[in-house]
């Protein structure tokens, strides 16, 4: 066999073995671990893995739907380290909405539906600069508890250093005038609060956060990367908000709303494929 030959046939074998391994280099060398868009959106690197999804049985503020069974993800994802801003929104959006969406720059967009989200989606991916969508409820819990058992991530109790709940002077209130730097009746600015140990910012509590899958039962089984329901009525919200009291800001905890449904406590964040 001629020498070239030899030579294009081992170039051809690296290239599939390259793309094989998800796009690392031959030396071993891991994807970033964090990335930045044009918008100023940051996303961190989510490792595959397993975890415990749900709650279990002796959680306090357990509901019935927290069927505790165990997922696998079986690829990385990057996910967002904040929820989407209205200084994003707005970059992307003013020539769609106006001026509907209005708010300071680093405060989390707020009163957008499933539905408006996922027009800010197909003109996000048409910018190509990655393939962007919400995150399944699986994908969000497992991030949101970033290798934790526990209710919270950081434990089994929440108090208002921790994060963005109960301050409302019409719903929950025992955090009002606790956050001496933040206005009662609203959401803080991301990174207020600390981020857990996998980077992300505000998973618990601030804004509820809008994931892909439609509300339903969780499967009895084990699974590998759910999707949720094939159909239904509302979709997955999830991490509690600024309104409501700490235990619905527990990693397992669920919620729901109509897809057209746009009201002050709800926002989102987004995963970016690898």
């Amino acid at each position: 066999m001629p020498v070239f030959f030899c030579r294009a046939m081992i170039r051809a074998g690296l290239i599939l073995l390259l793309i094989g391994a998800g796009g690392h280099c031959a030396h071993g060398s891991e994807p970033t671990q964090t990335v930045r868009n044009s918008l100023g959106m940051t996303f961190v690197l989510i490792p595959a893995g397993s975890f415990m999804m749900g709650s279990p049985s002796d959680e306090p503020f357990r509901d019935q739907s927290e069927k505790y069974h165990k997922v696998h993800l079986t690829r990385p994802f990057y996910m967002q380290t904040t929820e989407v801003t209205f200084g994003q929104w707005r970059a992307l959006m003013r020539s769609f909405f106006g001026l509907r969406w209005s708010g300071p720059e680093k405060m989390p967009v707020t009163k957008v539906s499933w539905h408006d989200i996922q027009k800010f989606l197909k003109k996000l991916n048409r910018i190509g600069e990655g393939h962007y969508r919400l995150p399944t409820e699986a994908e969000w819990e497992y991030t949101a508890r970033a290798g934790s058992t526990t209710a919270y991530a950081w434990g089994d109790s929440i108090d208002c250093s921790m994060a963005m709940f109960a301050n409302s002077r019409f719903g929950a209130q025992n955090c009002i005038g606790k956050h001496t730097e933040l206005a009662p009746d609203g959401p803080a600015t991301i990174q207020s609060f600390a981020p857990n140990k996998w980077g992300l910012h505000d998973m618990h509590g601030n804004v509820w956060e809008l994931v892909a899958d439609w509300f339903g039962p969780y499967p009895a089984v084990e699974v590998s990367d759910p999707l949720g329901p094939s159909k239904g009525t509302n979709r997955v919200r999830r991490g509690g908000s600024w309104y409501g009291a700490g235990y619905l800001c527990r990693s397992a905890n669920r919620a729901y709303s109509h897809p057209g449904t746009r009201e002050v406590t709800i926002g989102f964040r987004v995963v970016r494929e690898p």
